[in-house]
């Protein structure tokens, strides 16, 4: 038998995480891309399996063969384990978490013509959520800041803007208020933004950007964010274009890519094969990129684009009736 071309790891996730990415994997094969997927639990189910939430088995996983796909996992709130995203992120050093943001046809939203990229830095500030007890009632979390870490995402922020032909990045901070650490950030960007001359750069407060989003997104295009500010920022900005079920995500290192669903696990519809894999979907299709099946991932967009634009089978959070099984093969069939 002939080796395929791929082995990827695949992290099914939790609760509708198992029924998108199934869908992702046959909308793949149906693509005609050769992979070889080596599955591996984290989160909830890995967690009732083997006491850990990112088991040793699937890091060494996604080391070794450097590409992943992953589903959403569940992270409780104010208790229980700590975030799997952000533990993969640690421990894999996934430190720039990429977020294209640009209309589908046929899914509704209040913009038009939006296409923006998110950069967001993923290993420290408050997200890297160190913080402790002082005394009973009074909590204090750590705004951690670094040059080196600022420096390498304004780095892959302007590399991405030039190697994309994008027309400008946009640093978004607090500086004003928070001199010591955003100031670092900013004058990092700064200093990159003088090695990318022909990239032009501007800066926004993040609550002004925030509020410019939301009433001309057009003016913007390629925004580098501290963690916190993007993590917010980036699902701000896909509510312009229809909400977390229609956008895609990676995580990317050095080494390393984890491109996943940035919606939730939904535990209230898993099972019901009712769940929109188009998020995930997206994510696939910038992994196919990733890997330089350019040809797949342009046909599975326009096999995308088609279904969408046709309105016949959507799933139910588009305003259709279509299950996640009716809306896969609907792109099979696309495709074929």
């Amino acid at each position: 038998m002939a080796q395929r071309a791929h082995t990827l790891t695949l992290i099914p996730g939790d609760g509708i995480g198992p029924e998108v990415t199934t869908a992702v994997v046959k909308v793949l094969d149906a693509a005609g891309v050769s992979i070889d997927w080596d599955r591996q639990d984290a989160g909830v189910m890995a967690f009732r399996k083997t006491g850990q939430t990112l088991p040793v088995e699937l890091l060494d996983s996604v080391k070794r063969n450097k590409t992943a796909l992953k589903g959403p996992c569940a992270t409780p709130i104010g208790e229980g384990f700590s975030s799997v995203n952000v533990g993969l992120r640690k421990a894999l050093d996934l430190f720039a978490s990429l977020r294209p943001v640009s209309n589908l046809p046929g899914v509704p939203s209040r913009f038009q013509h939006v296409d923006l990229v998110i950069v967001r830095e993923n290993t420290e500030d408050l997200y890297a959520g160190l913080e402790h007890v002082i005394i009973p009632g009074v909590v204090e979390s750590l705004k951690i800041i670094t040059e080196a870490a600022s420096t390498r995402i304004a780095e892959f922020a302007f590399a991405h803007a030039r190697r994309e032909g994008r027309a400008k990045v946009t640093a978004v901070h607090k500086a004003n208020i928070m001199k010591l650490s955003d100031g670092l950030f900013l004058d990092s960007v700064r200093a990159v933004s003088r090695n990318y001359l022909d990239v032009p750069y501007d800066e926004k407060i993040v609550d002004a950007a925030c509020m410019h989003l939301v009433m001309r997104p057009e003016q913007f295009d390629v925004l580098v964010l501290p963690n916190l500010y993007g993590d917010i920022v980036s699902d701000l900005c896909a509510g312009l274009v229809g909400g977390l079920g229609v956008v895609p995500g990676a995580n990317l290192g050095a080494e390393v890519a984890v491109f996943e669903a940035v919606h939730g696990s939904a535990p209230d519809i898993a099972d019901q094969n009712v769940a929109n894999p188009t998020a995930l979907l997206l994510s696939g299709i910038m992994m196919l990129r990733h890997l330089g099946e350019h040809d797949a991932a342009t046909r599975v967009k326009t096999a995308l684009d088609a279904v969408l634009s046709a309105g016949a089978v959507r799933t139910r959070d588009l305003g259709g009736t279509a299950s996640t099984t009716e809306f896969t093969h609907a792109l099979c069939r696309a495709l074929a």
